[in-house]
């Protein structure tokens, strides 16, 4: 598929089907994001792969979304690991575990299933349940599955800033 169209076509789906996630497929969006560029390409990323059911359902603690997906990914990454920027310290693994999570939501519509980046979760609610180390900061949910037929962008998919209004040439001014 052609890229842009691909990105034209995702959306954050929040209907899914009751129905399972082939392994292949899951492995095909975790080859993405271990290729997914990183800082230093020190690969800080950790990703806890969710598809039991008790597991699932233990997801409704730490937040109130999730829609029933057959599949949530937790993105996390690994302080010990991740490069900090010399000149102030500043730690680039949030956005390695963006770029990967990123790369994992489009690889998912181009096999067909719907993925929504869930931002809105408790994070020490997740690291008690799901017993993840404080080495591990956590970054992201992504819930994946088949979209329903009743499943389609909400309104604001739609809603664009013109380009004209982010973008500037040469001067931000």
């Amino acid at each position: 598929m052609n890229f842009l169209n691909l990105v034209k076509q995702r959306y954050s789906c929040r209907d899914f089907l009751e129905k399972k996630i082939e392994k292949e497929k899951i492995e095909k969006i975790l080859e993405v994001a271990k290729l997914a560029p990183t800082a230093v390409n020190f690969q800080p990323q950790r990703i806890l792969v969710l598809q039991d059911e008790e597991k699932l359902s233990r997801l409704k603690e730490c937040t109130r979304y999730g829609w029933n997906a057959p599949l949530i990914m937790i993105i996390c990454y690994d302080k010990n690991v991740s490069w900090k920027r010399k000149f102030d310290n500043k730690d680039e693994g949030i956005i390695d575990a963006s770029i990967v999570t990123t790369h994992m939501m489009l690889e998912a519509q181009e096999l067909g299933l719907g993925s929504t980046w869930i931002g809105a979760f408790d994070p020490k609610k997740i690291r008690e349940v799901y017993n993840i180390p404080e080495n591990l900061e956590i970054v992201s949910l992504l819930a994946i599955g088949y979209p329903s037929e009743n499943a389609k962008p909400s309104e604001m998919h739609y809603k664009r800033n013109n380009i004209e209004e982010f973008v500037y040439w040469d001067s931000i001014e």
